[in-house]
C-alpha cells in the first residue's frame, strides 16, 4: 500500500516538473524561440578572424596571414544555373563540379559550405564580377596563413580543412574550415584561431534576403587571434638547418635555465609554403608519400636511437648515486671487456688506454667501455636479484625523463625505451638473465633507446647538476609570459655526483674525443657518442654505417645552452655531430662563427652516397631472400 503512494507521488512530482519546464520555455523564456540557429529563414554570415601571428623568440615574424578568398554554396539555393559557365570562370571540370555539390549536399542542403577554397586576391577580381548570374554561390573572405620564412617547418606545422568527425566532434568548425594540423598551428589551435563572428540575414517565403535579422541584435564581430612568442631562435635554426643539408637526423637545442626550446631541428625538411594554399593537396600527397627522405617525420620527437657513449654518462652519475663507485675508482681496459667465458661475450674498446687504471674523468673524455661496463654490472649486482637491480637503475633513468614523453608543448613525440626487469622477464624463459645479459645498456646500446629531445633535455639536466624545467615552444602569449613550465622536475642523483661528470665532459673538449672542435673563447663541455646501426629485414639482423651522436653545453660555468645532435649514418660522433654542436654553440654565444673552413666543410659534407647506398642495399637484400 505503502509503495502505491510512493510511486503515485512520484508520478505526480516528476509530471509537475516536465509541465513547468515546458512552461518557462514556451511562454517565459524566449531564447529557443527567437535564437536565429533554429530558424530556417535565417542565413548565417560567418566572419572569419586573422589567425595570430608567430614571431621567434628575438621578435622575428615567422608566420602572418594573406588574403584569400573562398567560394561558397548553399544547395538548396541553386536556382537556373548555367554549369558550364561557371565551371569555365573558375576552371575546374564537369566531374569536379559534381563531385563538389554532391559533398556539399551530404554536409547539408541548407548550409553554406565551401565549394572551391583560397582562390587569390586576382582570382577574386576577375570572378566576383560575374558571381551574380549563379544564384546559390557567393564568395566569403578570409585570411589564409603566410610563413615568412623557410625553416622551422617541422616546428610551426600547417593548417589543413577540418574533416567530417572533427565537425562531429566539435561544433565551432563547419564544413570547409581550416583548422591548425601539425606543430604549433596544432597545439596552439584555440589561442591563434580567434573567435569567428557572424551576421544572421533574414529571408522572405520566396527565400529572399531582405535584410539583417532582428536588426543584427544576434550578430557578432570577429575577435582575432592572439599572437604567440615562440622559445626558438630562427637564426639559429636556420644555421643549424644549413649545416645539416643534404644529411639526416635531429638536432635539438635547450637553454638550461628555463627548458625553452632554442632549436628543433628535423632533417630533411621542406618549405612550410607547400602546404598553404590550393597547391596544399597536391604538395601533402607528395611530401607524405617521399618515403625515403620522409620530410614530415619529426626526427626531432620521433626518431627512437641508440644513445651510444653519452649514455656512459647516466651511468656513471646512477653508479656514484648508489656509492659502487667514486671518482677515484679505476678499472683496467684490455682492448675491451670479457663478460663471458665465450669469445664471444666481449665487448671491444678503441679508448687506447691498455694495461693502466683507469679513472672516471679518464673513463669519459676517453670514452672507454670497459669502465662503464664495470659500473653497470656493479650497479645491478649490489641488489639482491637482477631484477631489483635493473628496476633500481631504470627508476634513476626515468628520472632524467628518459624512457616517457617529457610533456612538451607539441603534439607529437615517441617516449624512446629505458627497460625494466618486466621487459627482460618476458624476453628471458623463467626471468633466467643476469647483468652481463644486459651489459650492452652499460654503452647506450642493447635495448636503450632516446630521442634527440630526451638527449638534450639529459645534457640540460646535467648543466644543472640535477634537474630539468620541461622543455617547451611557447614563450609569451601577445604580451604575457607562459608560465606553465617553471617547475624545477629534481633527479635521483645528488648535485655533488655531477661536478666529476662535468670536469670529464670539459676535458672531452681540451684532450679528449672532441678536442679538434674546440673553441679557444669558451669553455665547453661535451661527450662524443657513436651508435651501432642495424636493420632487422626478414628476420634478418643487417649493419649499417653508425650513427653520429653528440650532446654539448656551454659555457661550463654558467651554461646557456644545452645540444643534442644525431647524425644518422654519420660515422663517429667526433666525426660530424661534434663539429656541428660546437658551431652551433659559438654562432649562439657570439653570434658570429669564425671558423669558416670547419663551418663550410660541415655544410659541403653529404651523405646522400650512404643513404642511397642503405636504400638499394635493403631494397636488393629483401629481393634475394624472398
Amino acid at each position: 500500500m505503502r509503495r502505491g503512494l510512493l510511486l503515485f507521488y512520484f508520478i505526480i512530482i516528476v509530471g509537475a516538473i516536465f509541465i513547468f519546464r515546458l512552461f518557462y520555455i514556451q511562454i517565459i523564456d524566449d531564447e529557443y524561440r527567437i535564437s536565429p540557429l533554429n530558424n530556417s529563414a535565417v542565413r548565417v554570415n560567418y566572419d572569419y578572424p586573422e589567425r595570430g601571428y608567430v614571431f621567434d623568440r628575438n621578435g622575428v615574424l615567422l608566420a602572418a596571414n594573406q588574403p584569400s578568398y573562398d567560394i561558397m554554396v548553399i544547395p538548396r539555393e541553386i536556382k537556373d544555373l548555367d554549369t558550364l559557365e561557371l565551371c569555365n570562370l573558375i576552371k575546374i571540370d564537369i566531374s569536379e563540379f559534381v563531385k563538389k555539390i554532391e559533398k556539399s549536399k551530404i554536409y547539408s542542403p541548407y548550409l553554406p559550405s565551401v565549394f572551391l577554397s583560397q582562390i587569390t586576391k586576382d582570382e577574386y577580381a576577375y570572378i566576383q564580377e560575374k558571381m551574380y548570374k549563379f544564384k546559390g554561390f557567393y564568395i566569403q573572405s578570409r585570411s589564409q596563413r603566410e610563413y615568412m620564412v623557410n625553416s622551422a617547418a617541422n616546428v610551426l606545422g600547417y593548417i589543413s580543412e577540418v574533416n567530417d568527425d572533427l565537425i562531429q566532434k566539435n561544433p565551432y568548425y563547419q564544413s570547409g574550415e581550416l583548422i591548425g594540423a601539425q606543430g604549433i598551428e596544432k597545439q596552439y589551435e584555440e589561442i591563434l584561431r580567434g573567435k569567428k563572428g557572424m551576421k544572421f540575414i533574414q529571408k522572405d517565403r520566396f527565400n529572399r534576403e531582405i535584410g539583417s535579422y532582428r536588426e543584427g541584435t544576434f550578430d557578432s564581430l570577429p575577435e582575432p587571434g592572439s599572437d604567440i612568442t615562440l622559445t626558438i631562435d630562427i637564426a639559429l635554426q636556420q644555421y643549424g638547418e644549413k649545416l645539416m643539408q643534404n644529411k639526416r637526423g635531429g638536432i635539438v637545442a635547450i637553454d638550461p635555465k628555463t627548458g625553452e626550446i632554442l632549436t628543433l631541428i628535423s632533417m630533411p625538411t621542406y618549405n612550410p609554403n607547400l602546404m598553404v594554399g590550393k597547391e596544399r593537396s597536391k604538395n601533402s600527397v607528395k611530401l607524405f608519400g617521399d618515403k625515403f627522405n620522409m620530410p614530415m617525420y619529426d626526427r626531432s620527437l620521433q626518431a627512437q636511437y641508440p644513445p651510444g657513449s653519452p649514455f656512459k654518462i647516466v651511468n656513471a652519475l646512477v653508479g656514484l648515486q648508489e656509492g659502487v663507485i667514486t671518482p677515484e675508482t679505476s678499472f683496467y681496459c684490455y682492448h675491451g671487456y670479457q663478460y663471458g667465458s665465450s669469445s664471444k661475450a666481449f665487448m671491444a674498446c678503441h679508448c687506447g688506454v691498455v694495461n693502466y687504471p683507469i679513472k672516471l674523468n679518464m673513463a669519459i673524455y676517453k670514452s672507454c667501455n670497459a669502465y662503464f661496463a664495470n659500473v653497470y654490472k656493479r650497479t645491478i649486482d649490489k641488489y639482491k636479484s637482477p631484477s631489483k637491480g635493473i628496476d633500481a637503475w631504470s627508476a634513476h633513468m626515468h628520472s632524467f625523463g628518459l624512457g616517457d614523453f617529457l610533456g612538451y608543448d607539441l603534439p607529437i613525440g615517441r617516449r624512446g625505451h629505458i627497460p625494466n626487469s618486466e621487459y627482460y622477464n618476458k624476453n628471458y624463459k623463467n626471468g633466467n638473465w643476469r647483468s652481463t645479459a644486459t651489459i650492452s645498456n652499460a654503452i647506450g646500446q642493447g635495448e636503450v633507446l632516446t630521442t634527440p629531445i630526451q638527449l638534450a633535455n639529459l645534457t640540460a639536466t646535467i648543466a644543472n647538476k640535477g634537474y630539468y624545467y620541461t622543455p617547451h615552444i611557447l614563450k609569451k602569449i601577445t604580451d604575457k609570459p607562459f608560465t606553465d613550465f617553471n617547475q624545477k622536475k629534481v633527479t635521483t642523483i645528488d648535485t655533488k655526483h655531477f661536478e666529476p661528470i662535468i670536469d670529464g665532459m670539459f676535458q672531452v673538449f681540451e684532450i679528449g674525443t672532441a678536442r679538434y672542435s674546440r673553441i679557444e673563447t669558451i669553455q665547453m663541455c661535451g661527450k662524443t657518442g657513436t651508435a651501432e646501426n642495424f636493420k632487422r629485414i626478414n628476420g634478418r639482423k643487417v649493419q649499417f654505417e653508425d650513427h653520429s651522436i653528440f650532446i654539448a653545453f656551454a659555457p661550463k660555468d654558467n651554461p646557456k645552452i644545452a645540444i643534442a645532435i644525431f647524425v644518422e649514418n654519420g660515422g663517429f660522433g667526433a666525426t660530424i655531430a661534434a663539429p656541428i654542436a660546437s658551431l652551433m654553440i659559438e654562432k649562439y654565444l657570439t653570434g658570429e662563427v669564425l671558423r669558416t673552413a670547419m663551418e663550410q666543410g660541415m655544410i659541403d659534407k653529404s651523405l646522400e652516397y650512404q643513404y642511397q647506398k642503405q636504400l638499394f642495399s635493403l631494397t636488393s637484400f629483401e629481393k634475394t631472400t624472398k
